[in-house]
């Protein structure tokens, strides 16, 4: 067994083998050699794009490392279910900033939805803020009774999260000429400076057409570099998602694949529970996790993709 490859993908890889070797057994049968041959056949090609998948899924994890101890941007948006699910947006996003705040992370408001949390030297935590953060991409589906709910009823609304690691200039070229500046005022409270100078910032990537906008900022010239900070990270995860396409669907189905369109989540207010669909695993506190205790349900996620001797987690144990 290959040390790298990961449990779940070595299962199937010894099944699919143990299976060859019977199907080899009954090369020489008259009456279902030809079977056997063509089952053969069928099995190698699986048990090769099984093995692609597990060189691809370490090389993930070698790339990866690289970028474990970045700080983290994290956005989140409300998607499915109108006013619901930005109120939801906005209590995830909480969530998150009181985990942070609660394990000594540092904390920037890069926008209303965007927040980098940078890991001083002095955090509580044993992950870097990539690292931490970086298998909550995707979305994330409520099931609750809106305040603004007369009759009761349970509605159902869903949230994006995107995680970004902060990439620097020399990982990734963004060509000046590719991009448009515009500047406008901001609005909103931050002062006379705020609202009659233009600070804040819309940078547009020609190429790819991406948009991003900044005004948290009281000064133009911070605002553009966030703006440009985030532009880049968002055109390096776009390179990203493309190379990640690419993987077999093997992987694809048994680890999932880090993308915003992925269904990860699910909190049932109703019942108490968080269910992480990837892990197949349920949390029955949520109410605390929304106040920010994720350190059992983060460490766990990490320990599920990122396997580690030093690092060992019970995954099976009842709830």
């Amino acid at each position: 067994m290959d040390n790298n490859t990961p449990d779940y993908l070595q299962a199937e890889i010894d099944r699919l083998e143990a299976e060859l070797i019977t199907n080899q057994e009954l090369l020489a049968d008259p009456e279902l050699g030809q079977l056997a041959k063509a089952e053969i056949e069928r099995l190698q090609k699986t048990i090769e794009s099984l093995k692609t998948a597990t060189s691809s899924n370490n090389n993930d994890e070698e790339v990866g490392e690289n970028f474990n101890s970045s700080p983290a941007i994290l956005e989140v948006r409300g998607a499915a279910g109108g006013d619901e699910s930005k109120i939801f947006a906005d209590d995830l996003l909480r969530m998150y900033v009181r985990f942070a705040t609660n394990q000594g992370f540092t904390i920037e408001y890069l926008d209303d939805t965007v927040v980098k949390f940078s890991k001083p030297n002095r955090a509580l935590w044993d992950f870097g803020a990539y690292q931490t953060f970086q298998f909550e991409s995707g979305v994330h589906r409520v099931q609750r009774v809106p305040a603004t709910e007369a009759q009761g009823r349970i509605h159902t609304s869903t949230a994006t999260v995107a995680v970004l690691p902060e990439i620097k200039a020399n990982q990734f070229e963004v060509r000046d000429q590719d991009l448009e500046w515009q500047f406008t005022r901001a609005g909103g409270p931050g002062g006379q400076n705020v609202n009659k100078v233009n600070t804040a910032v819309r940078l547009t990537h020609i190429p790819s057409g991406l948009v991003v906008f900044v005004r948290e900022e009281r000064y133009q010239a911070r605002n553009k570099e966030i703006a440009l900070n985030l532009l880049r990270a968002k055109l390096w995860q776009a390179e990203e998602d493309k190379r990640l396409s690419a993987l077999s669907s093997q992987r694809a189905e048994a680890v999932g694949t880090g993308s915003r369109s992925e269904k990860i989540k699910t909190y049932n207010f109703p019942q108490n529970r968080l269910t992480d669909h990837r892990l197949e695993k349920s949390w029955h506190n949520l109410k605390d996790i929304m106040e920010g205790d994720l350190t059992d349900l983060l460490s766990t996620t990490i320990s599920f993709f990122e396997p580690s001797p030093q690092k060992q987690y019970d995954l099976t144990s009842p709830i």
